[in-house]
């Protein structure tokens, strides 16, 4: 009878006492990432910082090549704040367009790593990006699986646009960060001008 009860206090049995066990490996998971540095100062917002460089150099990458610009077609004539790209600019111009706006935005995203103001252009330059395509979502052709019974089950290029729903809050995120920054910069700087005229 005490071995019951023993081996119930340990696995949990019905009482769910056992909750020991996955205390413990929480405290030590906790306390090996807390040594591993996850929590050293701007680590989150210097690796979503990175991140974007790499997916805006690749992805501005790609808009050099035929293959690309075919690719593109569904989703720029269907986009309702990007079909206007075909008339103006055609279907290889639009993807070279793209492709120059990346770059751009990559390059501003890693002089940001120095300069806050530059980091709050590329920031406002891609939230406003983003918005773009994840506006294409509602109006992708079978975008929706009917045989899954419609939305939300994804079909078609519309799991492909679900990830700048991720990538617009990672934009966001960023813009909030550098106008904090640059604001909080600015403020110190006026502190430091009001100390020294009133010592002098």
């Amino acid at each position: 009878m005490t071995r019951l009860i023993n081996k119930a206090v340990v696995t949990g049995g019905s009482s769910g006492v056992g909750l020991a066990a996955p205390q413990e490996f929480m405290k030590s998971l906790i306390n090996i990432l807390i040594r591993s540095g996850i929590l050293k100062e701007d680590l989150d917002y210097h690796l979503i910082r990175a991140s974007m460089v790499i997916i805006f150099l690749f992805f501005g990458y790609q808009k050099w090549f035929e293959y690309e610009a075919q690719v593109l077609i569904p989703y720029i004539s269907n986009g309702p704040l990007i079909f206007w790209m075909y008339p103006v600019f055609g279907i290889r111009g639009a993807s070279w367009f793209l492709g120059c706006s990346e770059w751009l935005f990559g390059t501003l995203l890693f002089l940001g790593f120095w300069n806050k103001k530059l980091g709050i252009l590329e920031a406002s330059g891609s939230s406003v990006t983003f918005t773009m395509t994840v506006t294409i979502i509602p109006f992708m052709p079978n975008g929706w699986a009917a045989s899954a019974g419609g939305f939300p089950a994804m079909a078609g290029n519309v799991p492909f646009l679900m990830k700048d729903v991720v990538l617009f809050a990672a934009s966001v995120y960023l813009l909030k960060q550098d106008v904090m920054r640059v604001a909080l910069s600015a403020g110190q700087k006026r502190e430091a001008a009001a100390w020294v005229s009133s010592r002098y």
